[in-house]
């Protein structure tokens, strides 16, 4: 049907009045910029470029980045003679975070051998600014089971109670932000949600903040520290079974009754 209607501007637009051809027009520019992007990020270097500065880090590094930076998936800073890139903004990240979540329904299901990095990732990793994996994925689970928040396919919402505890724990609700306050992030290896927007973000630093989580430059995978598993028990009332990377399988996460 577009292709239909695309090939058809060129004869109607003499018998269309100027803002019908512009509703035309808009979506065929649209669709240059979605093809552009879309090529940009599907070239296999690029897009390992931008899956490592998911993070949310700044790492230096290329051609590649270039052409990343002028169409503003990336932005850099420069400091000396080094150059740092960094995701442009969460509107990026949230669409490359949809495209792993995607490939990771589509692809067909098949025995995949899984490293300890992969385990890592799996049970906690950065996902832009705030937490997934796992991990992320459980604390979502304890703030909707205590009634702190409410995550559906629509938006996130923090209830009074929410904004009280959240506010106890040390996350600062406060902070003047464009950026969405609350909503579910679904987690490409879970399959279910965690919590991103502001309120995440704030989750993550300050569990980062209280040394309960520690984060390295070289990979997305974050590492839960003792306090950590102590604090998320008390805080959340979250139960983690002995985690090692080289055994994930066999770590569970739970709530306590």
């Amino acid at each position: 049907m577009l292709s239909l209607a695309i090939a058809s501007v060129p004869a109607e637009l003499p018998r269309l009045a100027e803002p019908l051809a512009g509703a035309v027009i808009f979506p065929m520019v649209a669709a240059a910029n979605m093809v552009e992007v879309a090529a940009l990020v599907g070239d296999t270097a690029r897009a390992t470029i931008l899956a490592a500065l998911m993070g949310g880090q700044a790492l230096t590094a290329s051609e590649h980045l270039v052409k990343l930076v002028a169409a503003r998936l990336l932005a850099v800073t420069r400091q000396g003679r080094f150059r740092y890139y960094r995701i442009a903004s969460p509107l990026v990240a949230r669409m490359l975070e949809s495209i792993i979540a995607v490939a990771a329904i589509e692809v067909p299901p098949r025995y995949q051998p899984r490293s300890s990095r992969d385990e890592a990732l799996r049970f906690a990793r950065t996902c832009y600014d705030h937490l997934a994996g796992r991990l992320g994925v459980a604390i979502a689970k304890a703030l909707v089971a205590r009634g702190h928040i409410v995550l559906s396919e629509d938006g996130g919402e923090v209830t009074a109670a929410g904004a009280r505890f959240l506010t106890d724990f040390g996350a600062d609700l406060n902070l003047k932000s464009k950026r969405i306050f609350c909503r579910p992030c679904l987690d490409w290896s879970e399959r279910r949600y965690h919590v991103a927007g502001l309120v995440g973000a704030e989750i993550f630093r300050r569990a980062v903040a209280l040394g309960w989580l520690k984060r390295s430059r070289d990979t997305r995978a974050v590492r839960l520290t003792a306090s950590g598993r102590a604090g998320l028990l008390d805080a959340f009332g979250i139960e983690l079974a002995e985690y090692e990377p080289s055994t994930a399988a066999a770590a569970k996460v739970a709530l306590r009754a």
